[in-house]
């Protein structure tokens, strides 16, 4: 048995990574700045802090307003925590069912997605739609085989998250941070749709703000991983929430460390742990059906073989490592990964699909967040549909994946 106190004790406990974490708190001061020009810029008043000076670009005639696009960016971030709300709720009385739901549906909402935007004439994103719903239906078809023991996975997650009622506080407590910031960001991001830029430019600040508004939910996110993992740490090794060696207040002893000495692991490991799992996923998935085609073969098991080597210092079970024993990221990724080859659980956790159908759990709940936004967006300005309706979308995603992703997936781990 493990000592809490060998790994929880604030004698062992040293700031990590604390560059990351000043990257971030900086990159964080230095956008709400913008954010908030952006948006003071166009609010109420065209041009109000003349800003439009500044470029060299040919600019258009557009007198739209902040106020014009903020109410439509208002309603994603409620339909987004809603759906998070809504999700996590059915999750703990319909968890199979749910979970087939974000596997079977997510291809047809795809594909009608591709449908309406080319009878919008949205090429680009009809195609880029389209594409989305082959290689989602392709993945499924790959993995079906698997989602049986998956579904068993899950239900025992939601199982033993709502016997922690703690869990629901912390995905409640970071949902509202997270709403907050996006008030923020979508202040400014409302005043990059209103501006009179072309849409070259527009576009180009729209991505900037939304990689930034990936890495925040994913830290946040990821914050909650470690929370919750550290939480289920304790309740474990005690044999239970109300054994009497469990330490008083176990919540806020993980949420001390999480929000502190381990910060600047976790921001760092949210730059790359969500894109290198989704490629492997995919990866994984296409190299098990690629049959008799040697060359194909070949260069699917060369990429394989590059992000197995990327996992091994960017995993997503660093983050117990690090609630546990306030390892920095990189340390912790490799000493779990080194775990799970020494003990053979790697086979098991390969095996497994939990994270990617939480994954379509998420990507729908986005998509269904973007739909609202930019039916409604189409309805009084329909040339910013697709502007409004993507950044929609990512903040659906964003919400949806610390209500619904965090908490559940701490427990298969």
């Amino acid at each position: 048995m493990i000592d809490d106190g060998d790994t929880f004790s604030p004698k062992v406990r040293r700031w990590r990574d604390v560059f990351w974490l000043a990257i971030f708190m900086l990159h964080l001061i230095a956008l709400g700045f913008v954010l908030v020009l952006l948006g003071l810029n166009r609010f109420k008043k065209s041009d109000r802090l003349n800003i439009d000076r500044y470029t060299n670009r040919v600019w258009e005639h557009n007198n739209g307003l902040t106020e014009n696009y903020w109410p439509n960016y208002a309603v994603a971030g409620g339909v987004g925590a809603a759906l998070g709300w809504i999700w996590l709720l059915l999750l703990g009385s319909h968890a199979n069912l749910m979970m087939k739901v974000s596997v079977h549906i997510l291809t047809t909402y795809l594909a009608v997605i591709s449908v309406l935007c080319f009878w919008c004439k949205q090429f680009f994103w009809g195609v880029a739609f389209a594409t989305g719903a082959a290689l989602q239906f392709l993945y499924v078809i790959s993995v079906v085989d698997r989602l049986p023991f998956t579904m068993l996975v899950l239900q025992k997650a939601v199982k033993m998250v709502w016997s922690l009622p703690e869990v629901m506080r912390v995905a409640y407590a970071f949902m509202a941070v997270m709403l907050l910031w996006m008030g923020i960001w979508s202040f400014g991001a409302a005043g990059v749709v209103a501006s009179s830029r072309g849409d070259l430019g527009r576009w180009w600040l729209l991505v900037v703000l939304s990689v930034s508004l990936f890495w925040t939910g994913a830290v946040l996110c990821n914050t909650v991983h470690v929370i919750v993992s550290g939480l289920v740490f304790l309740v474990l090794i005690h044999g239970g929430r109300n054994a009497s060696p469990m330490p008083p207040n176990p919540l806020m002893k993980s949420l001390r460390y999480a929000v502190t000495t381990s910060f600047g692991s976790i921001c760092y490991g949210s730059l790359f742990t969500a894109a290198i799992r989704t490629l492997r996923w995919k990866i994984r998935g296409f190299r098990s059906k690629i049959g008799n085609n040697e060359c194909l073969f070949c260069c699917v098991d060369f990429l394989f073989q590059l992000v197995e080597t990327l996992v091994r210092f960017f995993n997503k079970y660093a983050y117990v490592q690090i609630a546990v024993y306030g390892k920095g990221f990189n340390r912790a990724a490799r000493d779990a990964w080194e775990l799970f080859q020494s003990t053979g659980v790697e086979a098991l956790v390969a095996y497994d699909c939990s994270g990617a159908v939480l994954l379509m759990g998420t990507v729908l709940g986005g998509l269904i967040t973007g739909t609202c936004a930019g039916v409604w967006t189409w309805m009084t300005w329909s040339d910013r549909v697709i502007m409004v309706g993507s950044t929609a979308m990512l903040m659906g995603m964003v919400l949806v994946s610390v209500f619904f992703y965090s908490p559940t997936e701490d427990y298969y781990r």
